[in-house]
Order: C-alpha cells, then structure tokens, then sequence
C-alpha cells in the first residue's frame, strides 16, 4: 500500500464510522454513543496509520509500535469511558441542545455534523501517521518524554472523570457544582489532560536535526483540540448548560476558577467536600 492510498482509506472509514454513529444515535435516541463512536474509530485510524505497511517499508519500526499502542490506550479509555456514562444517564447535554435548537432538521443536521467530526479525526489520524512514521532509527529522549507526558495525560483524565463520577453520585451534592479536586484547579480538568495528550505527538514526530519536516504536521494535533475543546465543541456549549442548569452558582464558579489552564482558585469559598449550593 502506497501513502496516498492509506490516507485515502482513513479518510473513507472515518467518514463511514461516524455514518453508523449517526444511526446508532437517531436509532437509540442517545447522542452520546456519537463520542464513543468517534473515540474508538479515531482510534483505529491511528493504528492502522502507525501500523499499515506501505510500499518500499521492510519492517515496523518501535516508533510505529509505540505510536499504535498510544492510540489504542486513548481510544480504549476514554471510549469506554464515554460508553459506560451514556449508558448509564440520558443524552449528553450537549446534543440534547443542539436536538431543541434544530428542531425536526435534527436528523439531517446531526449527519453533517458529525461528518464534520470526521473530518477533524482524520486531521488527528494525519497526525498519528506523521508521528508513526518518523525515519529516526531509534527511540530517544523526546519519544520517552512522550510517553510521560501521554502518562501524566491518561492519569490526570481519569482522576478528573473519577472525581466527578463520585461527586455526582453523592446525593447530598445534587444541584451543586463540582468543585472538588481537580475541579478547584480548572473547570474543566478533563479537558486540559485530553488536550495534553494530543502533545505527545509531535515530541514523538519532530526530528531536532531537521530532517523529517513532516513530522511538523503532528503539531496540528495539540492546536486542534485545544481550538475544538476551548472555543468550539467542549467549553463553550458545556457552560452554557451549566448556566442554564445551575445559574448564580456557575457564574460564581466561573469567576473564581481557571477556564482550562489548571491554576489555584482566586479565593476560597465553600467546603470542597460538599461543593458550591445551586
């Protein structure tokens, strides 16, 4: 297989995966299986890009390896992750939002959306391959200083979903706002570790000496998600729930907690252990 034609085939099951996405989603009328979806296939395509051998490529590399084993451990995660809370609860927010606002052009406007959501995976799977793909004959500091920093990124989402699972589980915290943990740091922890594991990829592609500049298109994967998770698809229509949802509470929140950089509150209100009254 030629380079063209793998990225060719990545593009087409991106776009057929996030299609079956659409059905699951109209069919069950849970939206929330459209990110499980959209984990697992973003998932794949990075091994398949790590992995695929391509004409002239006599053996897989560690890189190859260690980039496909990333993608897996990510999409595995926060896949599951994502699954087990549908499952669990109603539609994510988010999407029921969006089902009010489009009314009964729901069903066709959902299928472009998430064609949309095809299109930024395959960037993130363009990254992956650029990353996989790095002629360096070997591993060296900056592939392990990914590792650390995909680590400390798995770790700390995982803390952050833990930490607000166990919060909203308690009754006595019904109508509050988390701010324990984590959440005293950033209001949206979760995000800044996803975000912080998408860095792992240029560490691993970029080549110091300059000799694989096409390991700067794994940049486009840090820039992406911070843009998508800051300004587009994560912050912005999850606080506009939490406003609506909970009010003068978030709006305090808001002012007294980081957006996404983890940093110390501005000042101390209510116990961490009962968090802030709705």
């Amino acid at each position: 297989m030629n380079l063209a034609l793998l990225i060719v085939a990545i593009a087409a099951g991106l776009s057929l995966s996030m299609a079956a996405a659409w059905w699951v989603a109209i069919t069950t009328g849970r939206s929330g299986f459209v990110d499980a979806v959209w984990s697992y296939a973003v998932g794949a395509a990075g091994v398949a890009a790590a992995l695929a051998p391509l004409d002239g490529t006599e053996e897989t590399s560690a890189r190859q390896i260690l980039v496909a084993i990333l993608a897996m451990l990510w999409s595995l995660r926060l896949g599951f992750h994502i699954l087990r809370r549908t499952l669990k609860g109603g539609d994510d927010p988010r999407y029921a939002q969006l089902r009010r606002e489009w009314g009964d052009a729901f069903p066709q406007r959902l299928f472009v959306f998430l064609q949309i959501q095809a299109g930024a995976a395959f960037l993130l799977a363009l990254a992956m391959l650029a990353a996989a793909r790095n002629p360096s004959p070997s591993l060296d500091w900056l592939d392990g200083a990914a590792i650390l920093v995909f680590l400390a990124a798995v770790a700390g989402e995982t803390i952050a979903d833990n930490q607000l699972e166990h919060f909203r589980a308690d009754p006595a915290h019904q109508g509050r706002v988390c701010d324990a943990g984590l959440w005293s740091w950033s209001r949206h922890p979760n995000y800044f570790f996803e975000w912080l594991g998408w860095v792992a990829y240029p560490l691993i592609a970029i080549d110091l000496s300059g000799g694989y500049p096409l390991g700067l298109v794994a940049l486009a994967a840090p820039v992406f998600m911070y843009w998508l998770l800051v300004h587009v698809s994560g912050v912005p229509p999850l606080e506009a729930h939490m406003l609506r949802s909970r009010g003068a509470s978030f709006r305090a929140y808001q002012e007294e907690v980081s957006a996404f950089w983890p940093w110390p509150r501005r000042s101390k209100v209510s116990s961490p252990k009962q968090g802030r009254s709705a």
